[in-house]
């Protein structure tokens, strides 16, 4: 009998400060079977032994990447891991309709690799968007997509995405903001 982990996340969406997720491992063709589980996140104490972790309102500290192990009968699959990125407070300007800047990893280590990418709440993204640093425009990109190949200290700042809306509105996305991680002892 072959199983295999699901890891599924909840809302599968992008994640906004005060929503309630739910990541949640699944047992595919081995139902019926009793498993142990076990969540892993930097930050976890006390780890949920069910097959969900649920945080009922996603604050900032709550991102990470969060992982699960199972153990039953027979071996399975473990060290799956998922990033959660809560987006910052968007403020009461937001009303959920115009587009989100999406960064992977916070902070970002001094010589990586980034993308951000500019999507609406229901993961659509964008084509056509400019990209904006400092408020100065600095990239008009077909698929929706910011990279930057090697992050140096002249990258960091406010970034922010603005595309056009079939009336030709222009919407602009909240500021995302792009910071180097402090790598002093």
């Amino acid at each position: 009998m072959a199983e295999f982990l699901c890891f599924c996340l909840s809302p599968n969406w992008i994640i906004l400060i005060g929503e309630t997720v739910t990541v949640r491992c699944e047992i595919q063709g081995g139902e019926g079977a009793q498993w142990t589980y076990e969540w892993r996140q930097n930050k976890l104490n006390t780890p949920p032994t069910s097959n969900e972790y649920r945080i009922i309102t996603v604050t900032e500290s709550d991102g990470g990447e969060y992982s699960c192990r199972v153990w039953g009968v027979w071996p399975i699959a473990t060290g799956h891991s998922i990033p959660i990125q809560p987006l910052q407070e968007l403020g009461s300007h937001y009303d959920g309709n115009g587009p989100i800047l999406v960064s992977p990893v916070h902070p970002v280590t001094e010589g990586a690799s980034v993308s951000l990418t500019c999507s609406l709440r229901t993961q659509k993204i964008l084509s056509n968007v400019f990209f904006y640093h400092n408020d100065k425009l600095i990239q008009n990109d077909p698929r929706g997509e910011l990279k930057i190949s090697a992050v140096s200290k002249s990258d960091e700042g406010f970034y922010k995405c603005q595309y056009s809306g079939r009336d030709r509105s222009h919407y602009y996305s909240p500021a995302l903001v792009v910071s180097l991680q402090n790598d002093q002892q």
